[in-house]
């Protein structure tokens, strides 16, 4: 029988095992998990110190003051005996409980929610011919910090929420550290930055009654992109499966705006970047998102962390779409100057330049995660910004809000901000100053420090904006003409998707517009979707209950966008979740084939029984359980095996779980909920053995799309991988029979 060792599964809190005892002996801190990752240890003025990156973490055998000096007790006030009053004098209880008070820092105000992980970008030189940014040529590796966010919500809202989300990347390369902004989304819910507080403040919880928490449905969001339609494009993506990514790891990213490269030559190009993960784009069924947000709230970050825990490394190639750099910076009819558009790939494909590994997770998420601060005026040489006017604002917004978060101008001293390349910028003091300057003449010119620091020219990497001629122009507050087409886009969208596809966009509108109190907002935002489909309009008009608007837009028809949909592909399975449902009466040497079978493919098995601690057979070792019929439930897993009778645990009973009711169930109630979730979310189920009596319990037939029975893990393991690759047995979601 396989030893139950040889599989690998995430989630130990700490790279040594706890004892029972509280450990008394002095010793170091322990060092970080073998997952783990601090950023590196340059100077506060980028220079290499030859430290590990752990150096900065807390050192030392014994407990100390922020001083050093060592302590006796940190569990007792100072008091004037032992029942008197504390005393003021407590010089380690006023240190202690003053920097508690002082713990937290304002949270961003949008994208509060985030979860972080090291990695390296390999470039594979295919971008040299249009840019001459260094970290773009060819072979070249550079350290990077990705931070994957939810837009609306707070700190502590929930991961798997119908929202926009965040995919930012920091490249600490040798020209300076540059931002790459972005999001899972290509387009922007507006066009001109001056609208930004107006969305969020439309998006954000009612300020009455500070309710709902990171979501769309309701009121003052769907008023706003009602009156504001410019915003349709991007709300409809946002009502599509995009809306609820499976993982980060299975999140699409763009860089939104169109952006200026520029060759050795001087030549320019524009384009637009993506970021395409290589297990392909994935999302979560509706129910399946709502029950995660109540068993796991944490589901996307836990994801994460486990997948490189586990060593299945996320990847993404990062690619660009290349534009003419025309005067007029249009192509094919589409305003490339204009946020709430994108390029469908079929006109402008995809052309990769390099790739992203994501391989270390944080050490500590307040110091990394939280305090990173991105910008999209962080640019090296041969990449440039265009007039984009959401870009614009977002260009002093970004540097604004650090200042207020991170209490000061010196955010970018911080280690996970700080460049790794040289920084002598003549800025000065401030506020968490830890740089220690010195000269005396931080200006420029001077010839008391020598003259140091010099100005460079483009010979030795200096960046020099592309000289853009400014057409002769009025000051005035309007859009250019290209910017007032506001439905073809979200047409394309729409008519782009699968019936399937279709039918959950038309479940989420009718859902989110259901949630709305005002009969005014909901049928002002029927009346747009009249003019991007009459099909949609018609499907959710019906499930509100509400007569159908003509459409009042002569919106021109184009060609789908195939690329679009995220369905009819097979990608890797790696860093799947796999839940085993075994009990004492499964063949133990079948379970733990089964387990290395899957471990051998990156994907992680998680064992689910009865009862906690171990799995025992009487000729083998004992399998580890690491989750019971209590703790589990179908949506942590991609795929369910079943490999047992699954007989009502200790604890199926109403009184100690309500989802353990129908006493003298012969199967556990659990279990059954558990497969049945599975099914209607269109989850592959494998079974042998005892454990196809839990299909029967759960209605489910054994001859349905995705389910796999069989005689041992040799016949259904192989088979449940295939199902695997195509993320969902898609056969079991019938569509409604609305046209593409």
């Amino acid at each position: 029988m396989p030893n139950e060792d040889n599989v690998r599964i995430p989630g130990a809190p700490s790279s040594e095992p706890a004892s029972v005892e509280e450990p008394t002996g002095p010793r170091e801190p322990l060092p970080p998990k073998p997952d783990q990752q601090a950023p590196e240890a340059v100077s506060p003025t980028g220079s290499p110190t030859g430290a590990p990156a752990n150096a900065r973490a807390q050192s030392g055998q014994y407990l100390t003051t922020a001083q050093g000096l060592m302590l006796a007790d940190t569990d007792h006030s100072l008091k004037a005996g032992s029942r008197g009053p504390t005393l003021l004098q407590d010089h380690h209880l006023r240190e202690k409980i003053t920097h508690f008070d002082h713990e937290r820092i304002p949270e961003r105000v949008v994208h509060a929610r985030g979860a972080g992980a090291h990695g390296v970008f390999r470039s594979y030189g295919t971008a040299s011919k249009v840019t001459k940014a260094g970290f773009l040529a060819a072979d070249v590796e550079t350290s990077v910090f990705v931070r994957f966010s939810t837009v609306l919500g707070s700190r502590g809202s929930a991961d798997t929420v119908r929202d926009t989300r965040g995919f930012s990347t920091k490249f600490y390369t040798d020209e300076g550290t540059y931002d790459l902004v972005g999001n899972n989304i290509p387009v922007f819910f507006i066009q001109d930055g001056i609208k930004f507080p107006d969305i969020v403040h439309a998006a954000k919880p009612h300020p009455d009654r500070e309710i709902p928490q990171a979501q769309s449905a309701h009121d003052t969001f769907w008023d706003f992109v009602s009156l504001h339609t410019e915003a349709q494009a991007h709300t409809l993506w946002n009502m599509s499966d995009r809306g609820i990514p499976r993982s980060y790891r299975t999140m699409e990213g763009f860089g939104v705006h169109t952006f200026r490269l520029v060759n050795a030559d001087g030549e320019t190009t524009l384009v637009k970047f993506h970021w395409k993960p290589k297990q392909g784009v994935h999302s979560l069924v509706w129910e399946e998102a709502q029950i995660i947000n109540g068993m796991d709230p944490d589901f996307h970050r836990r994801d994460l962390a486990d997948a490189i825990e586990a060593g299945a490394y996320p990847q993404w190639e990062l690619g660009i779409q290349a534009f003419p750099d025309t005067e007029d910076q249009m192509f094919e009819g589409i305003d490339l100057l204009d946020p709430t558009k994108f390029i469908p790939e079929e006109l402008a494909p995809v052309q990769p330049i390099g790739l992203m590994t994501l391989n270390a997770n944080p050490t500590n998420y307040f110091a990394e995660t939280e305090q990173v601060a991105f910008h999209p005026g962080h640019l090296v040489p041969g990449i440039d910004v265009t007039n984009d006017p959401l870009l614009q604002v977002r260009l002093f917004s970004y540097l604004d809000t650090q200042i207020s978060r991170l209490g000061g101008p010196n955010f970018a001293q911080l280690p996970i901000n700080r460049p790794h390349a040289p920084v002598n910028d003549m800025l000065r003091d401030g506020m968490h100053q830890t740089a220690v300057h010195s000269g005396v003449a931080p200006y420029h010119p001077n010839s008391l420090d020598g003259g140091c620091p010099f100005m460079a020219g483009q010979d030795v990497g200096a960046f020099v904006e592309v000289p853009e001629e400014i057409a002769e122009a009025i000051k005035e507050r309007r859009n250019p003409a290209s910017f007032d087409d506001h439905y073809s886009q979200a047409r394309l969208f729409f008519r782009s998707m699968t019936p399937v596809e279709q039918d959950h966009i038309i479940q989420a509108y009718t859902f989110e517009l259901g949630k709305c109190y005002e009969a005014a907002v909901r049928e002002r935002q029927l009346m747009a979707l009249a003019n991007i489909d009459a099909g949609l309009c018609e499907a959710v008009a019906k499930g509100l209950g509400m007569p159908v608007p003509g459409a009042t837009v002569d919106v021109p028809d184009s060609e789908p966008s195939p690329a679009l949909s995220q369905l009819g592909g097979t990608w890797p399975v790696a860093g799947r979740v796999v839940g085993i449902v075994a009990d004492a009466g499964s063949d133990l040497s079948l379970v733990a084939a089964a387990r290395e079978a899957l471990e051998s493919e990156g994907i992680v098995p998680l064992l689910v029984a009865p009862v906690g601690g171990h799995l025992r057979a009487d000729d083998g070792p004992a399998l580890t359980v690491q989750r019971t019929y209590l703790t589990a439930r179908s949506t942590e897993f991609d795929a369910l095996v079943l490999v047992g009778g699954a007989s009502p645990a200790p604890d199926a009973m109403p009184g100690r779980d309500a989802k353990a009711g129908e006493p003298g169930a012969t199967v556990d109630p659990r279990v059954v909920l558990m497969a049945s979730e599975a099914f209607r979310h269109g989850k592959a189920i494998g079974a042998w053995g005892s454990g196809a009596s839990c299909l029967d319990a759960a209605g489910i037939p054994q001859d349905a799309p995705g389910i796999v029975p069989g005689d041992d893990p040799g016949a259904v393991i192989p088979a449940l991988q295939e199902l695997l690759s195509t993320h969902r047995a898609w056969e079991r979601f019938p569509a409604a029979g609305t046209s593409a």
